[in-house]
């Protein structure tokens, strides 16, 4: 005799539950968690261009604003978000096709140091910029 599946009250938020999960696991969530936030930044991005177009007064203020720590704050975890989500979409594509499932953990925290050291040559970058 089957037992009835107790239903899944929690929905959504199981996606981004680390609880029991390995370390491809984590990858997963910080892969949808960055995904969110590039979508984010996406629309404050088409914002800011539409408010560009209305001339150069426009722009020259969003120049002094782009050089306000907390908007470079915020370009430095944009490059974080999108340097990880590309490298480690890639990752999980060679897992679907069945390559290199084994060095999954490895790919990762390459996935992860190649990240870091791009996220520091930009940082160093943007901050040396004149």
């Amino acid at each position: 005799m089957d037992t009835p599946k107790k239903p899944n009250t929690r929905g959504i938020l199981d996606w981004f539950d680390p609880r029991g999960r390995n370390v491809g696991g984590w990858g997963f969530i910080i892969n949808r968690l960055s995904a969110i936030g590039l979508t984010v930044y996406l629309y404050l991005h088409l914002y800011m261009l539409g408010k560009l177009a209305q001339g150069p007064e426009a722009f020259d203020a969003f120049i002094e604003t782009a050089k306000q720590p907390a908007i470079m704050f915020g370009e430095m975890l944009v490059i974080i978000a999108g340097l990880y989500h590309g490298l480690n979409g890639l990752r999980i594509a060679l897992n679907s096709f069945g390559i290199a499932v084994p060095a999954q953990r490895q790919l990762l925290y390459g996935v992860v140091g190649i990240t870091l050291i791009g996220t520091v040559v930009f940082g160093v970058r943007m901050l040396t910029a004149h």
